[in-house]
């Protein structure tokens, strides 16, 4: 109890981070740049082509081995940048299917929401860049 006999609200403790709102995390990016603007924009118009280029891939990856593969690259790629939303969907749909679940095109869907969000801020971040 709080002076004057009003109960005191505890704050939930939780050991759990929170990820950013943005679809990249740009404080990682910094980090992973050593704070170099222009690298980090190159480094986004790389992830840029990367993402679209495995998600094409995992669109038409019909074997264990490709959907594997290509869910890991997603993985690293996005973890990388700091585009956790896509890095962290791609590691649970890789232990999906390690655990011998199968990929759904409604899963593959999911992922591609999370990969246009990440593509489309990148857009904007080489767009504002240009101008």
């Amino acid at each position: 109890m709080a002076p004057g006999g009003t109960a005191v609200k505890a704050e939930p403790h939780s050991d759990i981070p929170t990820r950013p709102k943005r679809p990249v995390d740009l404080v990682h990016l910094a980090k992973q740049c050593l704070g170099d603007e222009a690298l980090e924009l190159e480094v986004l118009r790389l992830f840029d082509t990367t993402l679209k280029d495995y998600f094409g891939r995992l669109k038409l990856a019909s074997s264990f081995d490709d959907l594997s593969l290509v869910l890991h690259s997603i993985k690293g790629a996005a973890g990388g940048v700091g585009a956790w939303a896509v890095a962290d969907l791609a590691k649970v749909m890789e232990h999906e299917i390690r655990s011998g679940r199968p990929l759904t095109h409604e899963r593959i869907e999911d992922l591609g929401l999370a990969v246009e969000d990440v593509r489309s801020f990148i857009g904007r971040m080489v767009a504002n860049e240009a101008v």
